[in-house]
């Protein structure tokens, strides 16, 4: 990846739906040239999908949590079982004191309380530590840019 499909995906990650005239523009290139590089960054699984950011609180999903889920046996083939509970945003197999990290979107404390009951119901879990977010300071897309060009891994020229 070079620095062009860096320009790209951060006007991307900025606007999705601008022309490829407009990420032409931006990249110094044409609207063609543009269409192209964007079709290979999704053909390479870089650009993994593209969606619409939507406002938590305006649709009914206005507390958020971060659960830690303690366990008595391997979880790391249970992602089928936390994905299907809707309102399990991410889950992630952490190492530490839990096994699994979930991030959960509910309307009220009550049925966060719900979603804990839900998960105390997977096979293998044994606890739960949910913390309560109260407010969001910031939430940001991951980086087209490496912090230092040192960090990102050479790409091999196939």
């Amino acid at each position: 990846m070079d620095h062009i499909d860096r320009i790209l995906l951060t006007q991307l990650q900025q606007d999705a739906t601008q022309s490829y005239a407009a990420l032409g523009r931006a990249a110094g290139l044409s609207a063609g040239a543009a269409h192209e590089r964007v079709r290979k960054l999704r053909e390479r699984g870089v650009i993994r999908r593209t969606m619409a950011e939507v406002d938590p609180a305006a649709v009914g999903c206005g507390v958020l949590a971060y659960v830690m889920v303690e366990s008595t046996s391997w979880m790391g083939d249970s992602a089928e079982s936390f994905a299907a509970l809707p309102e399990i945003m991410e889950a992630h197999v952490i190492a530490g004191s839990a096994s699994v990290l979930v991030k959960v979107r509910t309307a009220t404390t009550g049925q966060l309380q719900d979603v804990l009951r839900r998960i105390y119901a997977i096979d293998g879990v044994s606890g739960t530590q949910a913390t309560v977010v109260l407010e969001t300071f910031f939430e940001r897309p991951v980086s087209a840019h490496p912090a230092d060009p040192r960090d990102a891994a050479p790409q091999s020229a196939d």
